[in-house]
Parts: structure tokens; C-alpha cells; sequence
């Protein structure tokens, strides 16, 4: 695929993933939660370009701190997003406030990055671009099955003591 095709899966990735992911929506705990990052590591992979063999130490050590930054926002994203059981069972996310921060402070980042690579002279292209996202996607919804499946297996646990007793009045007179 060339550049342009790149950049416009990766903005499409980008837009879909964000406008899902801050309505309120259901966590799907099936096996398949893993596919879109794995297309995107192998579009990122059978291009040619991810590693400048020009400027190869440079290239290697942006390329890893993209992923570093990659692993680290999807982590974020995870633990700033909000997650809740149904008493039906099923686990609902939305993200917040503090997800947008992530977010904001990830695409300063690898902006910062990609400034930092020009400067060194090293060709990049959208490859290391399509791996971090594929991080960030693997490891927030990694982290988000996780959570759920914790909230879902207490929902299974039966009642806690008090479940269905309403709550006292601020003051309670004994």
C-alpha cells in the first residue's frame, strides 16, 4: 500500500475507534477482540520502509519507543475508561474525560517523535505508525477484557450482604 493508503486506514482506524469507544457500549468477552490489531501489524509488517537502512540504530530506537508509547497509551486508555456490571451480568465501558487527555497527550508524543526523526534525518513512514496503534488497540482491549471479566465473575458470586436494602437517610436516629 502506498502513504496515502496507510495514512487513510490509519485515520479511519483512528476516527472508528474513538467514536466507539466514547459512547456507552457493551464489552464483548469472545476470543476475536484481537483480530483488528492484528491486521494492523500485518499491513504495518509487509511493508517495506519500517526500518530506515540508512539511519538503522535511529530508526530501531524510534520504532521502540513508538511501541513504548503505543503500550502505554492503550494502558491509559484502559484505566481512564469506565466499566461497570449489569446485574444481568453483562460489563459496559465508556471512556471519560481523562481518556481524551491520553489520547491528546499520545498524539503530542509521537508528533514529538516524528519531529525528533526528521531532525535525525530518518526516513519514516506510516508502518511504525500502524504498529503502535495496533499496541495501543491490543493492549486496551486486552486490559478491557481483563476488567470485565473480573466485574462479570463478582456479578456471578450471588448477593452481598445489604444487596437490595435501600440506604439510610443522612441521619439515622437509633
Amino acid at each position: 500500500m502506498s502513504g496515502l493508503a496507510n495514512a487513510l486506514v490509519i485515520c479511519a482506524v483512528v476516527v472508528l475507534v474513538i467514536a466507539r469507544q466514547f459512547r456507552t457500549r457493551r464489552i464483548s468477552t469472545d476470543r476475536r477482540w484481537w483480530i483488528v490489531p492484528a491486521v494492523l501489524v500485518f499491513i504495518a509488517v509487509r511493508e517495506p520502509g519500517l526500518i530506515d537502512p540508512h539511519h538503522r540504530t535511529e530508526a530501531i530506537l524510534l520504532l521502540g519507543t513508538e511501541l513504548l508509547i503505543g503500550l502505554a497509551i492503550g494502558a491509559g486508555w484502559a484505566w481512564t475508561t469506565r466499566t461497570w456490571a449489569e446485574p444481568d451480568g453483562s460489563v459496559w465501558s465508556k471512556s471519560t474525560k481523562a481518556s481524551v487527555a491520553v489520547w491528546i497527550v499520545g498524539i503530542g508524543l509521537r508528533v514529538g517523535l516524528f519531529g525528533i526523526g526528521a531532525l535525525l534525518g530518518v526516513h519514516q513512514g506510516s508502518s511504525a505508525l500502524l504498529l503502535a496503534l495496533a499496541a495501543t488497540l491490543l493492549v486496551r482491549t486486552g486490559l478491557l477484557v481483563w476488567r470485565s471479566q473480573s466485574l462479570s465473575s463478582a456479578i456471578g458470586q450471588g448477593t452481598a450482604y445489604g444487596d437490595g436494602v435501600p440506604l439510610g437517610s443522612r441521619k439515622e436516629h437509633v
